[in-house]
C-alpha cells in the first residue's frame, strides 16, 4: 500500500523568527571587526589634523592600539543585540506577512492563486516589522555602540562589560537613556523594509521564473547572496544619513561636537539636551557639505552588504534545517 504524503509543512512564526536570528549573528560575527570600525568612523567627526577615516586606516589603528581584543569590543552586546534584533524582526515581519496573506487569500475565489505581494504592501509590512522590533532592542544597541566607541570624553573604563556600561548609561541619563535614538531608530525601520521588500519581491519574480522554466522552485545560495546585496545596497544609500545620525545620538559624540560638558557617570539634564538627528544633519551640511551625510558609507555598505547577504543565504538554510526538524518530530509524534 503506497504511504500518503504529507503536505509541505510550513514555518511558524517563531520557526522563522529563529532561522532568521541564527542567520544574523552568523553573518554578523563574519564581519564583526567591520562593525566596530564602520561605527567609529559614523560616531568621528571630520576636519583638520583628524586621523584617517577610510575603513582599513580605523582597522590598522584599533589593532595597533587595542591589540585584537579592540576589534571585537562589545562582541558580546553586538550578539545579544543582532540575535534579539532580528529574532524580534523575522518574529513580528512573518507574523504580520503571514496574517496579511491569510486575509486576502480568503477574500480571493475558490481555487484562485494569490498574485505577488506588491512592493508597497512589502514596505509596509517590513516597517511595521521593524517598528515593533527596535522598540523592543534598541537598549542592547545602546549599550553596544558605547562599548564599541569608548566614552564620549575618550577616557577609558574601569569595567567595560555589559551591565557595568548599562549602569553607566542610566547614571548619566536615567532609564530612557537605553533608548537613545528611538527616534531615528523608528525612521530607519525603513532600512529593513525596502531591503526584505525588494528582495521578498526579487525572489518572488526570479521563483516564477524559475517555475516557468520548470528549473527548481528554491534560490540557489548564489542567487540568494546577489540579491540580498543589492537589496541592502538600495536600502543602505537611501537612509544613511539618519544611520549616521543615530550612531552620533547614542555615542554622544554629537553632545560633545555641541559644545556640551559631558562628563563619565554625572547626570546632564538639568541645563542640556540631546542633539536631535535633525539638528546633527544641519551642522554636518553646513561645515561639511553633502558628502558628510555619507562620512563612512562604504564601511557601511561593505559590512551590510557582506553581513546581509550572508543572513539571507544561511537563513535558507536555517529554515531547511528547521523543516527537517519539524518534519522529523511529526514522524516521532505518529508513533
Amino acid at each position: 500500500m503506497a504511504v500518503q504524503s504529507k503536505p509541505v509543512q510550513k514555518l511558524t512564526p517563531f520557526g522563522a523568527a529563529l532561522a532568521g536570528a541564527l542567520g544574523g549573528c552568523f553573518s554578523t560575527a563574519v564581519v564583526y571587526p567591520l562593525d566596530v570600525a564602520k561605527t567609529r568612523i559614523q560616531a568621528s567627526r571630520k576636519g583638520k589634523g583628524k586621523d584617517n577615516l577610510s575603513m582599513l586606516a580605523v582597522l590598522l589603528r584599533v589593532y595597533k592600539s587595542e591589540g585584537i581584543a579592540g576589534l571585537y569590543r562589545g562582541f558580546g552586546a553586538t550578539m545579544l543585540n543582532t540575535f534579539s534584533m532580528q529574532y524580534a524582526y523575522f518574529f513580528f515581519y512573518s507574523f504580520v506577512r503571514n496574517h496579511y496573506i491569510t486575509r486576502l487569500t480568503r477574500k480571493l475565489p475558490a481555487g484562485s492563486k494569490l498574485p505577488p505581494l506588491s512592493t508597497a504592501a512589502e514596505l509596509l509590512l517590513g516597517a511595521i516589522a521593524g517598528a515593533l522590533a527596535q522598540i523592543f532592542t534598541i537598549p542592547v544597541a545602546v549599550i553596544a555602540t558605547r562599548q564599541q566607541v569608548g566614552r564620549a570624553d575618550g577616557s577609558p573604563r574601569n569595567d567595560d562589560s555589559f551591565f557595568a556600561v548599562a549602569r553607566e548609561i542610566i547614571a548619566e541619563e536615567g532609564v530612557a537613556g537605553l533608548w537613545l535614538g528611538i527616534k531615528p531608530g523608528l525612521v530607519l525601520t525603513v532600512n529593513p523594509a525596502i531591503t526584505y521588500g525588494v528582495f521578498e519581491r526579487v525572489k518572488s519574480l526570479v521563483l516564477l521564473a524559475q517555475a516557468k522554466a520548470v528549473s527548481g522552485s528554491k534560490l540557489s545560495p548564489l542567487l540568494s547572496f546577489a540579491i540580498g546585496a543589492i537589496s541592502k545596497t538600495l536600502a543602505t544609500v537611501v537612509t544613511y544619513p539618519y544611520i549616521m545620525a543615530k550612531v552620533r545620538i547614542q555615542a554622544r559624540s554629537a553632545d560633545v561636537e555641541d559644545g556640551q560638558d559631558v562628563q563619565p557617570l554625572e547626570p546632564h539634564h538639568k541645563h542640556t539636551q540631546h542633539v536631535g538627528a535633525i539638528r546633527i544633519l544641519s551642522r554636518v551640511l553646513q561645515k561639511e557639505g553633502f558628502a558628510g551625510w555619507y562620512q563612512g558609507m562604504q564601511a557601511q555598505i561593505t559590512k551590510a552588504v557582506i553581513s546581509q547577504a550572508l543572513l539571507f543565504m544561511s537563513k535558507e538554510q536555517f529554515e531547511h534545517w528547521a523543516l527537517e526538524i519539524m518534519t522529523m518530530a511529526a514522524r516521532i509524534s505518529t508513533h
